[in-house]
């Protein structure tokens, strides 16, 4: 069983940065792709990034390709979500997750294990 909890949220200004973290506890986490997802009020969830168990690849949704980079620290058990250049279309409240295979973005059913979220709000 695998426990994740996102920090790192808040509100800031268009163009600003932020730096979502997961800690990831209760399992082998070099075992797991992760991956991070949001939820807008009304939307569906999405998966705007993915990362492989050895970190060797990644993928990106469109709409935040070029400006977000997920990345992961096995020593500390962390996977992370640096996002730049963030827009109002950013806002949502975002989910680290894990799952025993990567296989690049999916849909939320093929993921196993899911943290809380921590909202990001981006407006002027």
């Amino acid at each position: 069983q695998v426990q994740l909890v996102e920090s790192g949220g808040g509100s800031v200004q268009p163009g600003d940065s932020l730096r979502l973290s997961c800690a990831a506890s209760g399992g082998t986490f070099s075992s797991y792709a992760m991956g991070w997802f949001r939820q807008a009020p009304g939307k569906e969830r999405e998966n705007v990034a993915a990362i492989s168990w050895s970190g060797g690849s990644t993928t990106y949704a469109d709409s935040v390709k070029g400006r977000f980079t997920i990345s992961r620290d096995t020593a500390k058990n962390t996977v992370y979500l640096q996002m730049n250049s963030l827009q109002p279309a950013d806002t949502a409240v975002y989910y680290c997750a894990a799952k025993s295979t990567y296989r690049g973005l999916g849909s939320p059913g093929v993921y196993s294990y899911w943290g809380q979220g921590t909202q990001v709000s981006v407006s002027s």
